[in-house]
């Protein structure tokens, strides 16, 4: 099979000039199953070559060498690392290391792709126009209590001196609040973070949760405009044949990447 080339089928975001941005989806690529087709994700039990072969074609399909692009290993938490040339200069286990632990990404470097991996939980592309900047992040419902996206925005401030009302911030693929039902426990985690849970919380049998308000929120609370956030309104779990969803398929199962390209 490896022997006919494929091109993966991404989801693009229209931001701005001078980049690409997208969500992958499940088409285009060499893994079987729930890992099916396209998953680049190295942390979800798929066979090492698909991985290699899905990697290999995202990276052609973007024109840039197999090691322009970085993606984290997710642990769920807040932390952010800053991708720059001295990256590229550690060997190959040091930035594994560097990687470990990471939730979200950011670069004002040319000619590399950073991205997150998702399946349910909330991807967010923050690009800054002014100094050619941008930031990936994963959301999860503990980072969302834990507001990552504030923490993004202020990381990108601090190392760019972005300006969040120029930010443009697209909130990709995930779970919606007709599919999000979790327990009492979630929803206490979510009111003692100070959200307005009228706003953002649903009761029936249980309570569901929009995640994609909650990130809207959390970047307007930081000094981004309304419409300048873009929500893509895709609910993975509805749509799990073209975007991985672990609460449909089970966690032995592909992600979704969600990166941005800067030119």
């Amino acid at each position: 099979m490896r022997n006919k080339p494929l091109k993966p089928l991404l989801t693009y975001y229209n931001i701005a000039e001078g980049i690409t941005a997208f969500s992958s989806t499940r088409h285009g690529g060499y893994s079987q199953g729930n890992h099916g087709e396209f998953n680049v994700n190295l942390y979800c039990g798929d066979d090492p070559e698909n991985i290699a072969s899905n990697r290999k074609a995202l990276c052609q399909l973007l024109k840039i060498g197999n090691d322009r692009l970085v993606m984290p290993h997710q642990v769920h938490a807040t932390g952010i690392a800053q991708i720059g040339k001295t990256f590229f200069r550690l060997s190959e286990e040091v930035r594994r290391q560097v990687l470990e632990g990471i939730d979200a990404l950011m670069t004002n470097m040319s000619g590399i792709c950073i991205g997150v991996s998702t399946a349910d939980c909330i991807p967010i592309i923050l690009y800054d126009p002014e100094h050619h900047a941008a930031a990936v992040v994963h959301s999860g419902w503990r980072g969302t209590v834990a507001n990552i996206a504030g923490v993004a925005v202020t990381s990108m401030q601090m190392a760019y001196h972005s300006r969040p009302e120029v930010l443009q911030a697209v909130i990709g693929p995930g779970i919606s609040l007709q599919n999000f039902e979790v327990g009492d426990e979630v929803y206490e985690q979510f009111a003692a973070a100070g959200y307005p849970m009228e706003q953002i919380a649903r009761r029936d049998e249980k309570w569901h949760i929009d995640l994609w308000q909650c990130c809207r929120l959390q970047l307007e609370d930081v000094g981004l405009k309304g419409e300048n956030i873009q929500i893509s309104g895709i609910c993975t779990y509805d749509h799990s044949d073209d975007y991985f969803s672990a609460r449909k398929l089970g966690i032995d199962s592909g992600r979704i990447l969600t990166g941005i390209f800067l030119h």
